[in-house]
């Protein structure tokens, strides 16, 4: 007999670690220059903070995207929504939740990105997959231009 429940949403999460503590990579995210020096190749406005509605814009999807912050948790955690097209939620975002975890004697941090709330479509998935790929590339971007000072996206997309 088969007991799996019918898929309701996908989400999917996504971790590296940097080696650099906790305050350090939070602010990373946190802090509109520093993330448009790693990540947001169009920019950044508006610090993380719960509560507010910041921008981030990129080169490879021209046009800046609100995003909602609904908790900023310093340095442990952040949790946004912004619209996806493809999202179960009945006012159309999704959430993306940053979890940080202090490790090794905090000479380094755990990132963790999770993203839910995509339809279980095949639209929903190539959503999905796409935003998993992006993160990814954040995380590998944030590293880099972390630790070695190195902006991995500069160029990357024109």
């Amino acid at each position: 007999m088969d007991t799996e429940k019918p898929l309701s949403q996908l989400s999917f999460t996504v971790t590296c670690h940097i080696s650099k503590p906790i305050e350090q990579v939070y602010e990373a995210v946190a802090d509109p220059k520093q993330l448009s020096s790693n990540f947001t190749t169009g920019g950044a406005k508006g610090r993380v903070e719960t509560g507010k509605e910041v921008s981030w814009d990129f080169h490879d999807f021209p046009g800046a995207f609100p995003v909602r912050v609904i908790e900023a948790d310093k340095p442990h955690r952040i949790e946004l929504s912004w619209d996806g097209n493809r999202v179960i939620a009945e006012n159309g975002f999704n959430q993306v939740v940053f979890d940080f975890e202090s490790v090794d004697a905090g000479t380094r941090t755990k990132v963790s990105i999770t993203e839910s709330a995509w339809k279980p479509t095949g639209p929903g998935a190539t959503a999905a997959f796409g935003n998993c790929e992006g993160w990814t590339g954040m995380l590998a971007a944030m590293k880099a231009w972390l630790e070695y000072g190195i902006n991995l996206r500069n160029g990357f997309y024109k």
